[in-house]
């Protein structure tokens, strides 16, 4: 999706507060309340964004989270997938250098975490070693990169 500066600055604004109405953001990028309600849902179904509650998932019990990064074996993006579906797994990225996947989970506590680990991550097929980086303080989470 080809983006114009408004769209960029739409996105930008919602970064900064996803909760901004449409028509606060009509008045900063100089459009309708309407245009501004059809292109934020433009961008949302063409997968540009998305709108969500980031919460602290110590404060929503969720007490573990850990960075695991995994070496692996045949076909990267199908162990991806797989790892993708696990629901403790928020984010996968497949790498170049010491890892080829790098998951990050959240977990309840260190033993839904070795359960995680032990049972379902290291069983998948393919996934050769795994390294787990067990968080100890977030220190800063930011999604307010702007627009390029």
């Amino acid at each position: 999706m080809n983006l114009d500066e408004i769209s960029k600055r739409l996105i930008e604004l919602l970064q900064e507060d996803g909760r901004a109405s449409y028509a606060a953001l009509a008045k900063v990028v100089g459009l309708s309340e309407a245009a501004v309600r059809q292109r934020v849902q433009r961008l949302i179904d063409s997968g540009v964004m998305q709108i969500v509650a980031v919460t602290d998932p110590t404060r929503v019990g969720f007490m573990r989270q850990a960075m695991i990064g995994l070496k692996v074996a045949g076909n990267l993006t199908a162990v991806a997938q797989r790892c993708a579906a696990l629901p403790e797994v928020d984010y996968v990225v497949i790498v170049a250098g010491r890892y080829d996947l790098l998951l990050e989970v959240v977990c309840e506590n260190d033993e839904h975490l070795l359960e995680l680990m032990s049972d379902r991550i290291r069983t998948l097929e393919g996934v050769v070693s795994a390294e787990v980086n067990v968080y100890l303080r977030l220190e800063k989470q930011t999604y307010s990169w702007g627009t390029r």
